[in-house]
């Protein structure tokens, strides 16, 4: 979509807000942990001797591809897109339940599942505040503007 298609408000306009920014470069580095674990996965798979090779392989490009939702929510969070927070939002509420997980080992997944939680609890707090709502452009019920009763 150009720029001449993208409506502009004054809500919009102006400097990007501290806390979408935040938001954005919480959601990118979660993309990228997921994609250094996804690369770790796939090459231990293909060098080393996993249980299961097809297992760790599949593991790994699974682990990859689900790092595009963050990354590109990242994208578009820095762009002020509208649609961005939609899949931030996801991609934070998804976290939460793998974060539980790595609390219930008894491992060094641990801290692990300590720094995922507050990453996610943060990334929710910054994605649903007014003002990050305000600087992308959404308007929540009640607000919708030009609505005919």
């Amino acid at each position: 979509m150009s720029s001449e298609q993208t409506p502009t408000t004054e809500e919009t306009t102006g400097p990007r807000p501290r806390r979408l920014t935040y938001a954005a470069l919480l959601a990118a580095l979660e993309g990228l942990a997921l994609v250094v674990g996804g690369v770790w996965i796939l090459v231990l798979g293909l060098t080393g001797h996993p249980d299961d090779r097809q297992q760790a392989v599949t593991g790994g490009i699974t682990l990859v591809v689900l790092a595009l939702l963050p990354l590109l929510a990242a994208r578009g969070l820095l762009g002020r897109r509208s649609w961005s927070r939609g899949p931030a939002v996801i991609t934070q509420l998804m976290a939460l339940p793998v974060a539980y997980n790595l609390l219930q080992a008894d491992s060094m997944a641990i801290p692990a599942g300590i720094a995922l939680a507050v990453v996610a609890v943060a990334s929710l707090v910054l994605l649903v505040n007014p003002e990050t709502t305000r600087a992308l452009g959404i308007r929540g019920p009640g607000n919708a503007g030009n609505v005919e009763k």
